[in-house]
């Protein structure tokens, strides 16, 4: 048994035999983009600060981040410096984080790492990989979005072609050829997660080329939201977050992650003295992943029912959806 799970173990006993207080679990998550990005970090942070109510607020778990951490550099420095302060678990919220964590982690035994959105744990004893099977909701947004174009083109904003942002976008063409192959998606990919500008300009684009329908991943999509804004009958189905307060009216559902869950999992570990070793992937069953219909925007009966069949059939496993 290493020093800190005897640290563990002691603590417990003495809180059980004394009645004191144990000291609050320390979580540090480091994000590449505001906690109120209404996307990706945001879906974390969230998760973070339930997590913390439930289990009785800060005197029980105390949460620090590092937010708008775009350049890798600056967040492996950030993840090595969380790590040395003595924090129980440090968060690196970024897939492009993975090689940072990787470096840091052999460094810091007794200190759980979790890192996302990848599969990878590199054999790892105290790092967790985490990842959400977003095609699925981009199934039933794709769904929906077919039973509602006109024009039979729809817009696809992304920033790299990789990770969540990749697996969404493929799940949402999925869902839109299932119920019509004669309908257009053109995809444009801008190579950066926060540049808000080229993703503005890539809405503009679509919707000057005929589309009534648009959707997209990462932080940066705000760009195409406010371009279907501009345009004011361009609909919008977002992912990560529920991201219908950044246009009631033309928001239609929006694919959410929930990361409570799995935050459970990974303390509750930590707490038995397990640091890592393990993935977690979000999905429909299990409500890892959530589909938040806009209750501004009046969704025809029958596409509701459409997509509620989209989300029954995933999870009972009948629909496959391909990432």
């Amino acid at each position: 048994m290493n020093v800190k799970r005897i640290a563990i173990a002691v603590t417990m006993i003495v809180t059980i035999v004394l009645g004191v207080a144990a000291a609050p679990l320390r979580i540090a998550v480091i994000m590449p983009s505001a906690t109120t990005d209404l996307a990706f970090s945001q879906s974390m942070w969230s998760a973070l600060l339930t997590v913390q109510k439930e289990m009785g607020g800060e005197s029980a778990l105390v949460l620090k981040y590092t937010d708008n951490m775009f350049k890798v550099p600056d967040a492996a420095a950030a993840i090595r410096d969380y790590a040395g302060q003595g924090f129980d678990l440090v968060i690196a919220h970024g897939s492009q984080y993975g090689s940072s964590v990787q470096d840091v982690a052999p460094d810091f035994p007794e200190t759980t790492f979790a890192w996302g959105t990848d599969v990878n744990t590199f054999g790892m004893a105290n790092v967790y990989a985490y990842t959400a099977a977003a095609e699925q909701g981009g199934y039933v947004n794709g769904v929906i979005a077919a039973m509602l174009t006109k024009s039979k083109k729809v817009g696809v904003t992304g920033p790299i072609e990789v990770g969540d942002a990749k697996t969404y976008i493929d799940g949402f063409v999925q869902g839109v050829q299932s119920v019509s192959k004669s309908i257009a998606v053109a995809k444009t990919w801008t190579g950066s997660f926060s540049d808000v500008a080229l993703m503005t300009t890539a809405a503009k684009t679509h919707i000057a080329s005929g589309a009534d329908i648009l959707t997209g991943s990462s932080q940066s999509v705000v760009g195409s939201i406010g371009a279907a804004k501009d345009n004011g009958k361009v609909l919008w189905f977002g992912t990560q977050a529920d991201q219908a307060s950044l246009s009631p009216k033309l928001v239609v559902a929006s694919q959410v992650y929930d990361w409570t869950g799995m935050l459970r999992e990974i303390i509750a570990e930590h707490q038995k003295g397990t640091f890592g070793g393990k993935t977690y992937v979000l999905e429909l069953a299990g409500s890892g992943l959530k589909i938040a219909f806009n209750p501004g925007y009046a969704l025809p009966a029958n596409v509701r029912k459409a997509a509620d069949t989209a989300i029954s059939g995933i999870i009972k496993g009948t629909i496959k959806v391909q990432p």
